[in-house]
């Protein structure tokens, strides 16, 4: 998220008697910005979280805000509308959701880094503890990337989103971004979701997606993406709303500044 500072060549040009001589000196490029700050705003037609989704298949207004410094440390939030704690769980409250992270970001070799870190899904004056378990999850992460694939693994540190005796949950995924040109990259995905002491391991599932995105510059880009699931109606299910994994598609535009 370091900004770059493009060098601008300089041309000078002195004249002695009848002899010309002409000479081009490049300045020492502008130091590295020590630390950068980015807030985003957008709009989907269906926030997926890992393939299911979080707003009943209705649209979501998201924004959030990224602080990086160049030592590779980075802290950030990020917000959502949302319906599952009430349309699922059956609570009274619970609307929002407010993530908030930070980790390190570093190189082990060319193209090959990595990233460690923690982030604390909360779903402020959520009441679903009344009908299960108070829905705020807290999660540790590590993801390796080696050219253009990505492999994370990302594990619970006490109950998972509302699920009662569900600490450890993990969920394992990997993704690849293609180039296309033109500002266009596609990106397939895979991803496991584990959900521990669930009867029948009912909410475990598989999820795949596949995004299609085109970045406009000056900060604009928007999202197609289709993604399946073989999430159970048994955990994923409730009257009379329809299965929260079941294959979709969602549009998306942000705006980055």
């Amino acid at each position: 998220m370091s900004l770059t500072t493009k060098s601008i060549l300089v041309l000078a040009t002195a004249l002695v008697g009848t002899a010309a001589t002409a000479q081009t000196t490049a300045p020492a490029a502008a130091p590295e910005p020590a630390s950068s700050l980015s807030f985003n705003v957008g709009v989907v037609s269906d926030y997926r979280f890992r393939s299911v989704s979080q707003t009943s298949f209705k649209p979501a207004l998201q924004v959030g805000v990224d602080f990086a410094h160049k030592s590779g440390l980075y802290v950030g939030a990020w917000g959502s509308n949302i319906n599952w704690i009430k349309d699922y769980v059956g609570a009274t409250d619970g609307t929002l959701e407010v993530d908030i992270y930070g980790g390190y970001k570093g190189e082990i070799a060319k193209d090959f880094t990595y990233d460690v870190g923690m982030i604390t899904y909360q779903y402020p004056n959520n009441t679903a503890d009344r009908v299960t378990v108070n829905a705020n999850t807290t999660e540790v992460y590590g993801a390796l990337t080696f050219g253009i694939v990505t492999a994370k693994y990302s594990q619970s540190t006490g109950n998972f989103i509302a699920n009662p005796n569900s600490k450890g949950s993990a969920y394992v995924e990997v993704a690849a971004a293609f180039d296309l040109g033109g500002g266009f990259s596609l990106t397939p995905h895979v991803g496991r979701q584990s959900i521990p002491n669930q009867a029948g391991s009912a909410g475990d599932y598989t999820d795949y997606s596949l995004t299609l995105a085109k970045d406009f510059g000056n900060g604009l880009s928007a999202s197609l993406a289709a993604m399946t699931t073989d999430a159970k109606d048994s955990f994923y299910k409730v009257a009379p709303f329809d299965n929260l994994g079941k294959n979709g598609a969602a549009v998306g535009v942000k705006y980055t500044f």
